[in-house]
């Protein structure tokens, strides 16, 4: 008898039964075919995915960068402060809320950094165009016990009309402020009581609009690095 299509007959102590043909298990294969037609889609969707993370981690990249120190989240800064301004009102950085803020400490006595630093943010305000609007330059005084209100309101504004100085009120305003926002001074003794100067911090904070602590800014770069991450602030 032909086997062709047909198995072989098999036997054994409870009787003979023909065997499974090689062609049946072809029944098989369209369930198997299906099982891989299934990996693949699954494999091309798990590519797609892939695929598409590498795009947005592309693009995250692709943004311009700070050009100075991004402490953006860092707790262990300053959050707030209150202090009274140059014309004797009592300030928190609530009030400049829609607005960049570039606060930086010094004194008016000081013979470098601070002028120079002044003169700097003068040039980023007039980089930015009409943009300078949406910014607030606060300067903070570690020197209280010469910078009175009157001299704040003279050598502040000196350099933009719309920079405002800041003054504790006392020794206990200063020490907060300058340890909430990690600032270091110090008084070096002169020839005289009245005659010293004060060595201090030199770089500036900046805060986004919804008044949230993100940069921190070297001294003697110049206006143009400081425009560029205003702008990006600014959005």
């Amino acid at each position: 008898m032909s086997s062709s299509g047909r198995g072989a007959r098999r036997c054994d102590a409870s009787g003979c039964r023909q065997g499974r043909t090689v062609g049946a298990t072809l029944d098989g294969l369209p369930s198997i075919r299906s099982t891989m037609l299934a990996f693949r889609s699954v494999r091309a969707t798990l590519f797609a995915m892939f695929a598409a993370a590498a795009l947005a981690l592309a693009a995250c990249s692709d943004k311009p960068a700070f050009q100075n120190l991004d402490i953006t989240g860092a707790k262990s800064f300053g959050a707030d402060f209150s202090l009274t301004d140059h014309t004797g009102k009592r300030r928190t950085l609530a009030d400049f809320r829609g607005k960049v803020v570039v606060m930086f400490f010094g004194y008016t006595h000081c013979p470098d950094v601070c002028p120079t630093t002044l003169a700097e943010l003068r040039g980023v305000m007039e980089g930015l165009g009409k943009d300078a609007d949406r910014v607030q330059v606060l300067f903070v005084t570690v020197d209280p016990q010469r910078d009175t209100q009157d001299l704040l309101a003279k050598y502040v504004p000196a350099f933009d009309p719309r920079f405002i100085g800041l003054r504790p009120a006392n020794d206990q305003e200063l020490q907060k402020v300058a340890k909430d926002f990690k600032v270091f001074y110090s008084k070096v003794p002169g020839s005289s009581p009245d005659n010293y100067t004060m060595d201090h911090t030199a770089g500036s904070y900046m805060f986004d609009p919804q008044g949230n602590l993100r940069l921190f800014i070297k001294h003697g770069q110049g206006p143009a690095p400081i425009v560029h991450d205003v702008k990006l602030l600014l959005g």
